[in-house]
């Protein structure tokens, strides 16, 4: 019974158990069920109310329907309790470089306090959104439990919200970018997130708290990553007492225009893994400090211009943990053997990026960098290295990016490079290189996809020899050969490299035409490059091209119809060809991307389309030298930001088009060698910042605008030569202070030469701009010359061939930076100015056929740099001066027509040339006649001026007794002295004579 009893007993324990297990499964599952299918109603009806309040362009947010709020997009609930505890709604498309307008996939409207609801919420991200530029709501400062807040980029309006010094449980703070406008902000709110392990304050105007921002970060003991770029703290505290950030292994202080040496407070953060200091003005050597830092991984110190020294194993050569070495734009010289040395002793170098363009660095490339294994991207490029490539560099076999670009580097490009397997791109352009690159240099270079072996000279040095049977290893995408000797035939080996996106072969002296198969890739270009070879044929409609697109045929002997291609080109170089026949009359629908044309020196003919005018985006338009005629038509109104118009060398004719007047952005604008007449259109004063103002040899008519001289100030070329332009030279002219080539040659202006032109400083002074576009016909050194890339450094004057009268003004002495002045075929009277000499740069000076009378100054013999002079055909007089650049001037063509010079290379001046020159009007007649009555007077003058010089020095000595006793007695002892010292000599020479002969 007792056994029965115990049995029972047993059995209804196993009974309750069970019961109980299977009731606390089925709790468990309800729960998971829960979460799976179900949240809590007031959360989910505060987020439905928070996505009310959203703008939501492409429904990011559609799948929030149904009750379970925690399976919808962004929403994570907690496991056990189902309250919703994260918030996770960044636009994710924010860095797709593949998505050309990233706002349309962002967030926002207005964040709804339905937040507040969410009670549980720890974690809260709408990073990359728009919100349009509205405060950051307070309410957020009521989230008590919220631990991570990343709201970077999200476009909010303000400053840094003051409820931040609520939200202490934070571990994660971003507000990297996130406020659209800047307003100074404070850190006072700091001292209250202590536990703070992730803050990101980049682009927040940190400014008023330059002073002490350092202080204020080194409270927190528990941040482990500190990013503060361009946040204008410009103060860079050069020591701290007491280093609290010893948890720290972030830092990020870029870009905001410290002005110091590195601190070495930062050596003292043995935590500190990643350092970023770059974007600053830091200056002095790198320091020493840096080799403590044992288990830094990352250091960028670039973009700095002021960081000095050199690179060796006292600073950072002894760094065995680096992954990413990042020195470029920098002033760091001397070689770099002992810094690659002391990295490669390192058991296992960790260097896998290696950053030291743009510096001073030279000598040759040491073998030691070939030890250093795990590089993959090595950056040398635009620096002093010389010799060639080591052998070694075959030893780095992860290698991926290797740029050696801008360097003096000479000699033979070595075959090792072709053993690196992993080499993605490969940049060696810009060097001197020479020799044969050949087959065995691509061997391996399986991954290979961008090549660019561009000269930096037009000198070919360097072949590239490949069999036409030759298949490369490699798929390229972008090549880049210039000045190589690839030719004469079309390079065969590009038939398999169908994923190309980028081809320049330039200047690689290519014959013939190019073969159909190439056009038969199926390519889709970003641009297209052969130009400056001699290629031939035509040029087809079907290449096609990314939007953007470049095709850059120049300098070819294509023939045919002008190609229209296809509708993305946004750069379209077809200039020095023989492309013959009109321009497509569609070509402004048909291109409608198009920012830059050029199809100058062709031979095309008809005149200019209308639907020029469609071409909205243009910036460049150059149709030069061609045989273009009819008018230019006025379709110009809407192409705001068109600068360069160049019609020149045409037959255009009738008047310049009023609708050019619109173009604001104008700067460089040249219509010479036509056939336009009329006047200027006072449109062009609209045009208030062009620069160079070319209209000459046409049949322009009427006065020279004054206009031009009052609403041009940045002109710098004006060029009005060889029209029909009368009247005065406007005054007004003269407040062009930049203008450094003035040329109204063969007009019918009259008048005379404004004094004020010695005002101009712009012919005092240099242009120095890198990026000059202009081009012009000067007539200088007795003919025309061409400049293009030079033309910002002559300085020039050109009036001749008009009827100007009066003096030439002193004033003009001014201008000392004055290269050529040409006042030739004039009326002009008088002297030439004695200063003249000041022009110390003058190179042309021509006043030949004038009138001008007078010397020649004697200070033109300062011009030293004067190679050609026409003074021909005037009424100057006297001798030439023989000094300096006058000895050079030997051609009598210079000097003719002056009938009162004289001395080389005319006939020699004789003593009365010599007495006559010191007159400045010896070589007219009406001078000689006063010469000869000035001689009449000097003879009547001779006697008496005899007689009374005879007697009143004899006179005196007959009547004078005393006088005359003292008189003689002078003369006596004269005498007596002379005799004296007459003997003594004689007496001398005879003992030295006798002395010879006794020793002979």
């Amino acid at each position: 019974m007792a056994d029965t009893r115990a049995s029972i007993w047993c059995f209804s324990l196993i009974v309750i158990l069970s019961s109980e297990f299977i009731y606390l499964q089925t709790v468990k599952l309800g729960s998971c069920e829960s979460q799976n299918f179900s949240c809590i109603a007031m959360e989910r009806k505060a987020l439905l109310n928070f996505k009310e309040g959203l703008t939501d362009p492409l429904g990011r947010l559609s799948s929030w329907r149904g009750k379970d709020c925690c399976s919808w997009a962004g929403v994570q609930c907690s496991d056990k309790l189902g309250h919703v505890t994260k918030l996770k709604l960044p636009n994710l498309y924010s860095s797709n470089p593949d998505v050309p307008d990233v706002t349309a996939y962002a967030l926002g409207g207005k964040i709804h306090p339905s937040l507040l609801d969410l009670k549980y919420l720890k974690y809260l991200d709408l990073s990359m959104n728009n919100f349009g530029g509205v405060s950051i709501p307070n309410f957020i400062g009521s989230l008590k439990t919220l631990r991570h807040l990343n709201l970077s980029g999200a476009s909010f309006g303000g400053s840094l919200p003051s409820f931040l010094v609520n939200l202490t449980s934070l571990r994660y703070l971003d507000l990297n970018s996130c406020f659209s406008d800047s307003n100074k902000n404070d850190l006072h709110w700091l001292s209250t997130l202590s536990n703070l392990k992730h803050l990101n304050l980049g682009s927040v105007d940190l400014s008023m708290a330059r002073t002490y921002w350092l202080e204020a970060f080194n409270m927190l003991h528990s941040l482990e990553e500190l990013h503060l770029p361009a946040c204008g703290l410009s103060i860079l505290p050069i020591s701290l007492p007491l280093v609290n950030l010893s948890s720290l292994s972030v830092l990020d202080l870029s870009n905001n225009g410290f002005n110091s040496s590195i601190p070495s407070w930062l050596f003292n953060i043995s935590s500190l893994e990643y350092l970023d200091l770059n974007s600053n003005n830091l200056r002095g050597e790198i320091p020493d400090g840096f080799a403590d830092m044992s288990i830094l991984r990352n250091l960028d110190l670039s973009s700095n211009s002021f960081i000095e020294g050199k690179l060796s194993r006292r600073n950072i050569g002894n760094l065995c943990n680096l992954h990413v070495l990042d020195l470029s734009f920098n002033k760091i010289g001397g070689d770099i053997g002992e810094f690659t040395s002391g990295l490669s002793r390192c058991n296992n170098s960790s260097l896998e990026s290696l950053h030291l363009g743009y510096n001073e660095l030279g000598g040759f490339l040491p073998d030691s960098l070939g030890h250093l294994r795990n590089l993959k991207n090595l950056y040398l490029m635009h620096n002093y290295f010389l010799g060639s490539i080591p052998e070694s560099i075959r030893n780095l076999s992860s290698l991926e990016i290797f740029d050696l670009s801008g360097n003096g580097m000479k000699g033979t490009i070595p075959r090792s490079l072709g053993q690196l397997s992993s080499l993605v791109s490969l940049d060696i352009k810009d060097n001197q290189w020479e020799g044969v690159i050949t087959e065995a240099h691509f061997s391996n270079l399986t991954s290979l996809k961008a090549l660019s072996i561009a000269q930096n000279s037009r000198n070919i040095t360097l072949m590239f020899n490949a069999t036409s049977n030759w298949i490369p290893p490699f798929k390229l995408r972008y090549i880049n050969l210039k000045s190589i000797l690839v030719g004469p035939e079309f390079p065969t080996w590009l038939r398999n490299q169908n994923e190309l996106q980028f081809v320049a072969v330039w200047n690689a002296g290519i014959l013939g035409s190019i073969p159909e198969w190439f056009w038969k890739l199926d390519l889709v270009l970003d641009e297209l490059d052969f130009s400056y070879n001699q290629l031939t044929g035509t040029v087809p409609n079907s290449i096609k091209f990314k939007p953007q697109g470049i095709v850059f045929l120049n300098y070819n002997n294509f023939i045919g119809p002008l190609p229209v291609l296809s509708s993305n080109l946004s750069s379209f170089h077809l200039d020095h060809n023989m492309f013959s026949g009109p321009i497509p009359h569609d070509i402004g629908e048909k291109n409608p991307m198009l920012a830059d044309l050029d199809i100058s020196f062709n031979s095309l003919n008809g005149s200019l389309p209308s639907s020029i005018g469609n071409l909205n985006l243009l910036l460049t338009f150059v149709i030069s030298d061609n045989q273009l005629t009819g008018k230019i038509p006025d379709i110009w109104n809407n192409i705001p930001d068109l600068y360069l118009i160049d019609m020149s060398n045409n037959s255009l004719s009738g008047n310049i088009p009023d609708s050019l007047g619109s173009l604001t952005a104008l700067k460089y604008l040249r219509l010479s060698t036509n056939n336009l007449s009329g006047e200027i259109s006072p449109a062009l004063q609209n045009c208030t910042i062009t620069e160079n103002l070319d209209l000459g040899d046409n049949r322009l008519s009427g006065d020279i605008p004054t206009w031009i001289g009052e609403t041009m100030p940045s002109l710098l070329v004006l060029n009005l030569r060889s029209n029909l332009f009368t009247g005065d030279i406007p005054r007004d002219l003269c407040n062009l202070s930049l203008l450094h080539i003035l040329d109204l040659g063969e007009n019918n202006l009259s008048g005379s030469v404004p004094r004020c032109i010695g005002n101009m400083s712009g012919f005092s002074s240099m242009i120095n701009d890198s990026r000059y576009e202009s081009q012009l016909w000067v007539v200088a050194k007795g003919r025309d010359l061409f400049y293009d890339t030079y033309l910002f450094l002559v300085n020039s004057i050109d009036l001749s061939s008009n009827n100007l009268s009066g003096d030439l003004p002193e004033e003009l002495t001014n201008l000392s930076r004055l290269g050529t002045l040409n006042l030739s075929m004039n009326h002009l009277t008088g002297k030439i100015p004695s200063g003249i000499g000041h022009l110390q740069w003058l190179e042309t000076l021509d006043l030949s056929r004038n009138h001008l009378s007078g010397m020649i100054p004697p200070s033109m013999v300062s011009m030293t740099l004067l190679n050609h002079l026409n003074l021909s055909h005037n009424n100057l007089s006297g001798k030439i001066p023989s000094a300096n650049q006058f000895q050079t001037f030997t051609d009598p063509s210079s000097y003719e027509g002056n009938n009162g010079l004289c001395g080389l290379p005319l006939p020699t001046c004789n003593d009365d040339d010599d007495e006559s020159s010191n007159s400045p009007g010896s070589g007219n007649k009406d001078n000689e006649n006063g010469d000869g009555h000035q001689m009449l007077w000097f003879y009547i003058s001779m006697g008496p001026g005899f007689v009374v010089g005879f007697w009143g020095v004899c006179g005196t000595l007959i009547v004078k007794k005393s006088w005359r006793r003292v008189y003689f007695e002078f003369l006596d002892d004269m005498k007596e002295r002379a005799m004296t010292f007459v003997s003594l000599n004689l007496a001398r020479l005879r003992r030295s004579m006798n002395k010879n002969e006794t020793q002979a």
